[in-house]
């Protein structure tokens, strides 16, 4: 086969430990899990369905400096827990979609309040403020099991705390949100799902040293560019 252009390149995230990586075919993302992040974005945090938005896979970024997007003056920071779908499956149960997580990172979802702000003022998409370019910082993926499914995540901004809270705040767990995202997607090996972030977003300037830890994961540190 003979090609119009070059193929993109592959996007992939290192795995701790490990000379192979994992190859990312899709990014979702769940919105509002944590009871207390949906509160402050004025939603109710009761136990309705999770609803979910999607970045494109090069969105993903793992450098240490990331470029600060355009069009924006007002970005946002969200530190969640990332799982790797290493399986393929769709209209699973809980437990058979906790059997496709191969595997948990530390990310980010950087957003782009403002235009997100006026999508929803005008019912509008918010694909210009969610999946831009670098929008999606990540650490390196640890294999197995989440080592601690309580653990604490944090994230902070040239050392001030701004989020902090425990993985067992989340309204739906991993498991759920993986089972979720299968009746609307067929899920394949190489999808990330972001699963939400806690309280305390707000903004980043250029300049930014951004730190976000999971409790037995690798930390992820990056500044903005």
């Amino acid at each position: 086969m003979t090609w119009l252009f070059d193929p993109p390149a592959p996007v992939a995230l290192p795995i701790l430990g490990q000379d192979v990586r994992f190859p990312v075919r899709r990014i979702l993302c769940v919105g509002q899990n944590y009871a207390a992040h949906a509160r402050e974005m004025g939603a109710d945090p009761s136990r309705e369905a999770p609803f979910f938005f999607s970045k494109p896979r090069d969105a993903l970024i793992t450098n240490a400096d990331v470029p600060f997007p355009s069009a924006t003056d007002n970005l946002h920071h969200e530190v969640e827990l990332v799982c790797a779908i290493g399986g393929e499956g769709a209209d699973l149960a809980p437990g058979a979609a906790a059997e496709l997580i191969i595997g948990w990172a530390t990310g980010v979802d950087l957003t782009r309040r403002d235009i997100q702000a006026e999508a929803k003022s005008r019912g509008r998409p918010w694909d210009a403020s969610k999946g831009f370019d670098h929008s999606a910082p990540c650490g390196p993926l640890t294999v197995g099991a989440l080592p601690t499914p309580a653990g604490a995540i944090a994230l902070t901004v040239n050392g001030q705390m701004r989020q902090s809270s425990r993985l067992d705040q989340m309204i739906w767990s991993p498991a759920e949100v993986v089972a979720e995202a299968s009746r609307l997607w067929r899920l394949m090996p190489g999808d990330l799902i972001f699963t939400g972030t806690p309280e305390g977003v707000g903004p980043v300037v250029r300049g930014d040293r951004i730190e976000a830890t999971i409790e037995g994961l690798t930390p992820l540190a990056f500044t903005l560019t």
